[in-house]
C-alpha cells in the first residue's frame, strides 16, 4: 500500500524538541525527525507545524513491524489547508494560467514603467 518516497497527508499528533508526532491512519503513526524538517537551522518545531494540523509528509523509511514510518517534510512544500480540501488536478491543466501570465507580464510591465 505505502512505499518509502510516496507523499501522504498525515495529521500532526504532537511536537518535541526533536521532532514531529504524526498520525498517518487506524495503522500507521510516524516521526519526522527535526533534521527533517528543513535543510537551514530549526531553531522551534511549533513555528513549522502546529498540533491537529493536517501536512503533507514524504515517507522515508517504513517498519512494518512496529508500523512506524520516518518522514520528511523538507523537500516538499508541506502546507495543506484543511478547510479547502486536497488539491486535485482539472481537466483544464495549465490553461487558466497559460491564458492569465500575458495579462499578468503586461500590467507588471505597465506598473514598474510608472515607477
Amino acid at each position: 500500500m505505502y512505499k518509502v518516497g510516496d507523499i501522504i497527508e498525515v495529521v500532526v499528533t504532537g511536537i518535541s524538541g526533536y521532532g514531529i508526532f504524526v498520525n498517518v491512519d487506524n495503522v500507521y503513526n510516524g516521526l519526522i525527525h527535526i533534521s527533517e524538517i528543513s535543510d537551514l537551522f530549526v531553531r522551534d518545531i511549533n513555528d513549522y507545524v502546529k498540533k491537529d494540523e493536517h501536512i503533507l509528509a514524504e515517507i522515508t523509511d517504513i517498519d512494518e513491524n512496529s508500523k512506524q514510518f520516518k518522514l520528511s517534510i523538507k523537500n516538499i512544500n508541506y502546507s495543506l489547508i484543511p478547510k479547502y480540501g486536497k488539491i486535485r488536478d482539472t481537466k483544464d491543466g495549465f490553461k487558466a494560467l497559460q491564458m492569465k501570465l500575458p495579462i499578468w507580464i503586461r500590467e507588471k510591465n505597465k506598473e514598474l514603467n510608472e515607477k
